[in-house]
């Protein structure tokens, strides 16, 4: 039976739950790139199934942020899926700030364990600094899943590093996520 790996590109094409934006791109863009490459990656491997949230660049979840949110979380509890990955690019008004880093709803968790392997996988492939998983239960889509879910920020929009990494070498960020899930379930 197939490990089920729902990939959540967070942020809509367009608002509402539209993404950040630096140096001319789009934080929704990023995502949704990194994303459909994880899931070819995760679907050529016969211990997994993945799906996406968005399976087109102009795919809109929902009305409203709120609905944009549900839609997620409900998909991947009518799927049934196993663990829940949802993908991000961070911002910060200081553009020295860079790095992956990842939350979760609560710490010592299966979700944990699993963003701490996400984390070493992405900095095994990119070298971008490891910021650390951080506990979040405020997050919609970490609260509102029926399995363990983590919110990866893979790097910072607003640093010219991690931007130009991004957008250069998408398949970096998706193999060192790929990567962190075999590490996870001990497949590497």
């Amino acid at each position: 039976m197939a490990i089920k790996i729902f990939i959540d590109q967070g942020h809509n094409p367009v608002n509402p739950n539209a993404g950040a934006e630096a140096f001319g791109y789009r934080e929704q863009d990023i995502n949704y790139d990194v994303g459909v490459r994880l899931a070819a990656l995760l679907n050529s491997n016969p211990n997994f199934e993945a799906r996406l949230s968005r399976n087109t660049p102009t795919e809109q979840l929902g009305v409203s942020t709120t609905t944009s949110l549900q839609t997620r979380a409900r998909m991947a509890n009518e799927w049934g899926a196993d663990f829940f990955i949802s993908i991000h690019s961070n911002a910060s008004t200081n553009p020295a700030v860079r790095g992956s880093e990842a939350y979760v709803y609560s710490l010592n968790t299966p979700a944990s364990e699993m963003a701490a392997r996400i984390l070493q996988g992405l900095y095994y492939l990119t070298l971008l600094p490891n910021r650390g998983v951080f506990e979040n239960p405020g997050l919609y889509v970490l609260r509102a899943t029926d399995m363990p879910s983590v919110l990866v920020e893979m790097g910072y929009m607003t640093n010219p590093i991690d931007i130009n990494m991004l957008t250069t070498d998408p398949e970096s960020f998706a193999k060192g996520i790929y990567y962190g899930i075999l590490f996870y379930y001990d497949l590497m």
